[in-house]
């Protein structure tokens, strides 16, 4: 067992219990950001006369030996070892001897944890943002191509309103643009620097944390050394935004399982994003939506999981800290899988453009703008409301759409009607007369679209 502690102790540690709290088993993931850190550290400590030049070198040539060796394969991260830390500070003593046993000057486990954590961090909210933007150019691909594709707009899960495919696209280009947002708020509160906190006081030694900050590329040092090594703030404001791009993502998913179905059959699923049944010969399902609104709870576990253990523990540090990385872990991998998922799943779907529209005609979507026909030729909203409703009743008996209608069948229930009442209530017509920013207009969704590439671009 390979610790870095020891000397206050008369036996050693049993194995289970070493066991139990050892992290070596999650942690080692953390080598790359360790060794950075380490260098970063022993170059701050050589420019403040705390190391020589010499020892500077040698710890920086056997740490870049280190990280080499491992992305190779060549050297293996074992439970020999109690943690990361551990590991690298063990391997470098070993190949450079003593000049490694001065590495760990200036600084204690809890501040060396706090930064290797909010390294990785920094570096998974980058690339979490970069496939969150490969996620809206396909979204806004699909916009861009179907500004005339007719579908029926739903509220209650019940037709509602004529919109169009690029409208509903819209939505969700929306929800992951501030899903983006909200990780770059995060990276720009988190992005402080925790080295040279020590375990909760700072050090007498006279570090230079601007320094080492600078080198690490944060803003600042942190400035307070008992917040500092205990904070895990950014963890669950982090994993807050996971949950909710993972929310996100299982409303698609679940409208695009209803779309899929043999009821709306508004899309078909790429055959290289759906499964068959093992004894249906005629299924194809939806697996890849089913299994990301499925790992949405699992992301929401995390973020309760993170919170439940932060809620009562006092400063500065404690051993439950320690649970932040295996939660934190899953859920960038589960929301990173997901929407890497997803974006392949949506880039190659079909969508069945004459079924959706056909949907919109035969769902009364148009009953609103048959309403407001009437309000236009002096009928009270109320009354209009209330003819509109009789000649819903109506079609439904005769199983018609209201642009079905005769004109003596219109007039029989309104007077009012004549021969303009067909271009009114037509889906193009319905779509296109809202104009106001955010409506499902052509020429309104043609701004937006060209807001949206700008920002792309960014």
């Amino acid at each position: 067992m390979a610790q870095l502690w020891g000397g206050r102790f008369t036996k050693q540690t049993d194995k289970s219990a070493y066991d139990f709290q050892a992290s070596i088993s999650f942690d080692k993931r953390l080598y790359q950001q360790d060794i950075e850190g380490s260098m970063a550290h022993a170059k701050m400590l050589a420019k403040q006369g705390i190391l020589s030049d010499e020892e500077a070198r040698q710890i920086l040539t056997g740490l870049e030996g280190i990280l080499k060796d491992v992305q190779n394969g060549t050297l293996e991260i074992t439970s020999e070892y109690e943690d990361i830390h551990s590991f690298v500070e063990a391997v470098l003593t070993q190949r450079i001897g003593n000049a490694g046993k001065k590495l760990h000057t200036g600084r204690s486990r809890n501040d060396q944890v706090a930064l290797d954590m909010k390294l990785y961090t920094r570096q998974e909210i980058t690339q979490i943002n970069g496939i969150l933007k490969e996620l809206l150019e396909v979204l806004l691909s699909i916009m861009e191509d179907n500004l005339d594709t007719y579908m029926p707009g739903f509220t209650h899960l019940q037709k509602a309103q004529p919109i169009t495919l690029t409208h509903h696209m819209g939505a969700y280009f929306e929800m992951f643009k501030r899903d983006r947002q909200r990780l770059d708020d995060i990276y720009k509160r988190m992005n402080y620097c925790p080295l040279g906190s020590g375990a909760l006081a700072g050090t007498t030694y006279p570090l230079d944390r601007d320094y080492t900050a600078e080198l690490l590329g944060f803003y600042g040092p942190t400035l307070n050394s008992l917040d500092s090594v205990s904070d895990r703030d950014y963890l669950i404001e982090l994993l807050a935004a996971l949950a909710v791009i993972m929310m996100h993502l299982s409303r698609f998913s679940e409208e695009i399982s209803i779309w899929n179905s043999n009821e709306y059959n508004f899309v078909e699923i790429d055959d290289a994003y759906s499964t068959g049944s093992s004894i249906m010969p005629q299924k194809k399902n939806p697996d890849i939506a089913e299994l990301v609104r499925g790992k949405t709870g699992r992301v929401y576990g995390a973020l309760m999981a993170l919170l439940t253990t932060m809620k009562a523990l006092p400063l500065a540090y404690d051993k439950d800290i320690q649970e932040d990385k295996e939660v934190t872990f899953d859920a960038i991998e589960n929301v990173k899988g997901s929407v890497i998922m997803f974006t392949g799943m949506l880039s190659t779907m079909k969508f069945n453009k004459d079924i959706m529209e056909s949907s919109a005609m035969k769902g009364f979507t148009n009953a609103t703008d048959a309403a407001d026909y009437l309000v236009n030729h002096g009928v009270a909203f109320r009354d209009a409301h209330g003819i509109i409703g009789r000649l819903v009743l109506y079609c439904q008996e005769k199983g018609k759409a209201i642009d079905e209608l005769s004109l003596n069948e219109l007039k029989a229930i309104s007077p009012v009607f004549e021969q303009d009442v067909y271009e009114a209530v037509s889906l193009e017509a319905c779509v296109n007369r809202r104009i106001t920013t955010g409506a499902p207009g052509a020429d309104a969704m043609k701004e937006v679209i060209k807001g949206y590439r700008e920002y792309l671009r960014q």
